[in-house]
């Protein structure tokens, strides 16, 4: 049995990957189990890897090093990638007000850290970054501390602060949420039934909706001269007129008791009612298409169409199709003639099934395209955020040059190349399946470094005494903050309770809470406004993480 011992005890590269799989995996199958509903998931690889460093079980400190800062590169770059299309759009509208309280978030959690650092005076920043990363679950966060730390010279670590902060960080969350719900006597159903007259509820989806023409202002009008008329963006995808189904033109003129099939924001829907005419939901819009019309999905996988706008494209001029939505990474968006189109987007089509043939041609809509990863744009934006992240950059006051690290430089880079990359002709287009299973790989590896690493301290600093007061710490930086944003939100801007825990949920960027608020609220509005507020929320803990290593160690 020589071989075996070798294998577990030796420093040979066969017993560094056989450790890191054994974490990996039995971390992974430990972070399923639900205790009252909630489950740690990937973090639990964290754990697994202190208790193998605090049994002995180590790696070389180089391969440790490589694996820890090429699995957080791999993270953070995936997760910009995947908000960066969404990111600068998050400010607008009501997601200011929600990425506003995010930011208040933000700075009441780094606040509540400060007051700790001062009043306690027996603790290390290091620690309290650890300890704060924890209580807010933001494992990027860890990340770019330590990166930070290392490059300061300095041999601490954050892990152990993170790893005894994290657990209540989950539950503190989901009990904030829950106290609020209980203090403000909050009824989900009463909820639901306001939720379409809130503009919390303005869910910028598309919706369907068929009118029967009757209001004489725009009886013999175009379709152009009415949409001058009308302030709002929407489509006609079909026209009932004359007993015939057509398929509408720019030109196409409404008459009295047309019925029409529009597609427009779900906000809008009570205003073009008003505007048009009435409902007419009676109208069996495949029935009448037959075999002269249908509606077809179809996928842009053609890099030349990459960064084109849709009107760019005149498919209905050239093809005669209508183009009604674009759905882009699950989210179904307007077909705006001013919107840029990406590889992956998916184009909701109607018209003949022979001209919609020819598009799907013109377009390329080959799944199999998308199934090969765009290697070049990946490894150059990694490239380019280490580039980015070695920059040293002078603040007054800070005794040494700020660097934007590993984890800051790849985030910023990939956002760009996300939101902006189609300028530069890069396809930023990763499949979902895709961006999650690099994720999950560049995330795993970095918690069972860090755990390994971090192992042999673990215990001791729990049995001194000193880990409960860090637990401690850790659930008033995670519920201080958490109870006066929920205040703030619920008293003074109306918001609805479903928002609300979505914003909650995306500020401290916790997947498990929104897991809790999806399966709550029985709707979407949750994940909405989660995805509304993570990019920023990532952004900033990312960045506020590595500017408190800067200037207080």
């Amino acid at each position: 049995m020589n071989w075996f011992e070798n294998l577990l005890w030796s420093s040979s590269i066969a017993h560094s990957v056989f450790i890191f799989a054994a974490v990996i995996s039995l971390g992974f199958l430990l972070g399923k189990i639900k205790i009252f509903g909630v489950s740690l998931g990937v973090t639990f690889v964290l754990f697994v890897g202190i208790a193998a460093g605090h049994f002995g079980f180590t790696v070389n400190s180089e391969i440790l090093a490589f694996v820890k800062d090429f699995g957080l590169i791999l993270f953070v770059y995936f997760i910009g990638l995947q908000v960066g299309p969404g990111f600068f759009a998050s400010f607008k509208k009501d997601g200011l007000q929600m990425n506003m309280l995010t930011c208040t978030t933000v700075l009441l959690n780094i606040a509540v850290t400060l007051a700790i650092y001062y009043l306690a005076n027996n603790v290390s920043m290091p620690t309290m970054v650890g300890i704060l990363s924890g209580a807010v679950t933001n494992t990027p966060g860890l990340g770019a501390a330590q990166s930070t730390l290392e490059q300061a010279g300095s041999a601490e670590s954050v892990a152990v602060g993170y790893a005894i902060a994290y657990p209540l960080g989950v539950i503190g969350i989901i009990l904030s949420l829950l106290a609020m719900r209980y203090f403000f006597k909050i009824k989900l159903d009463k909820e639901n039934e306001t939720l379409h007259s809130s503009k919390d509820s303005d869910i910028r989806q598309p919706k369907l909706l068929t009118l029967e023409v009757n209001n004489p202002a725009i009886f013999g009008k175009s379709i152009m001269e009415i949409a001058k008329l009308f302030d709002k963006k929407f489509i006609i995808s079909r026209i009932f007129t004359e007993g015939k189904l057509q398929l509408p033109k720019s030109e196409t003129i409404l008459r009295q008791g047309d019925k029409i099939l529009l597609v427009i924001s779900g906000s809008d829907v009570d205003l073009i009612t008003a505007f048009i005419g009435k409902n007419a939901e009676t109208i069996d819009w495949d029935a009448l298409s037959g075999e002269n019309f249908e509606m077809r999905k179809v996928i842009i996988t053609r890099s030349n169409i990459n960064g084109k706008s849709l009107g760019s494209l005149r498919l209905r001029s050239i093809y005669g199709v209508n183009i009604t939505r674009v759905i882009r990474a699950e989210m179904s968006l307007l077909a705006n003639p001013n919107l840029t189109l990406r590889v992956g987007d998916t184009l909701v089509a109607v018209g003949a099934p022979h001209a919609i043939d020819n598009v799907a041609k013109f377009l390329g809509n080959s799944t199999k395209k998308l199934h090969t990863p765009n290697i070049v744009t990946i490894f150059t934006g990694i490239m380019l955020g280490i580039l980015l992240g070695s920059v040293p950059i002078t603040f007054p006051g800070i005794p040494m040059p700020v660097k934007l690290g590993l984890a800051g430089g790849s985030l910023i880079i990939a956002i760009f190349i996300g939101r902006f990359g189609h300028n530069f002709k890069m396809v930023a287009y990763t499949s979902q399946s895709a961006n999650l299973m690099l994720r999950e790989i560049g995330i795993t590896l970095f918690l069972s470094s860090v755990g390994i690493s971090a192992g042999k301290d673990f215990v001791e600093t729990i049995v001194s005494g000193a880990g409960l007061q860090w637990m401690l710490w850790g659930a008033f930086i995670t519920i201080i903050p958490a109870l006066i944003i929920i205040a703030i939100a619920r008293l003074a801007l109306k918001m609805n309770y479903f928002a609300l825990m979505g914003v909650v949920g995306g500020s401290y960027t916790d997947p498990p809470a929104l897991a809790y608020s999806s399966n709550m609220a029985g709707n979407d509005i949750p994940a909405v406004a989660y995805s509304t507020v993570y990019p920023l929320a990532m952004f900033l803990r990312v960045l506020t993480a590595q500017l408190l290593i800067m200037i207080f160690v």
